[in-house]
């Protein structure tokens, strides 16, 4: 007959067999299944800080090009707005450096990734929208025609497809496999 001490050993070991095999499919318990999600996160969140890294800076030093006062009034407006955009979209994919620097150590890396992965679809979002934005006002300069506003559109359509529509239609899908 087993020990008081054996049975809590026992009891303890089942309750981590248990919570390992909660997450079905990998054999990871809830902090190891929040590592890796945390890992991915941060992978997907460096490529897109590097693309929008580079569109910003490219549109801080577009000010400063002698073409820029031959702008129209309207191609400005639009300047000013990819601008604000793109700083928008550079605080909300690099935000998740700074939440996880100010909660580390403090036992949430679940609610890290929850939060850190909502403020990464808002950068995606911010970064359609600054894309859609240049995308607008460099075609404006270069081509001046009717066409551009179309030319545009699809590319959003192309985006938010690429991005948004195709990733949710699999998730359906093979979610209703199961």
């Amino acid at each position: 007959m087993p020990t008081p001490g054996e049975r809590d050993d026992r009891a303890r070991k089942g309750a981590d067999e248990t919570a390992r095999h909660q997450v079905k499919g990998r054999h990871e318990t809830p902090e190891e299944r929040a590592d890796r999600r945390w890992t991915e996160l941060l992978q997907e969140v460096r490529v897109a800080q590097t693309g929008v890294q580079i569109l910003f800076g490219f549109l801080l030093t577009v000010a400063f090009t002698p073409r820029f006062t031959a702008l129209a009034p309207t191609d400005r407006t639009i300047y000013v707005v990819t601008v604000v955009l793109g700083a928008a979209t550079t605080g909300a994919l690099v935000g998740p450096v700074s939440f996880h620097r100010i909660v580390t150590g403090r036992r949430l890396k679940p609610e890290t990734v929850v939060w850190v992965s909502r403020l990464t679809v808002v950068g995606l979002v911010l970064l359609l929208a600054t894309v859609a934005s240049a995308l607008l006002l460099i075609l404006r300069v270069a081509l001046r025609g009717p066409a551009v506003p179309w030319v545009v559109a699809g590319l959003v359509v192309w985006f938010v497809f690429c991005w948004f529509a195709l990733p949710c239609w699999a998730l359906f899908r093979y979610r209703a496999r199961k």
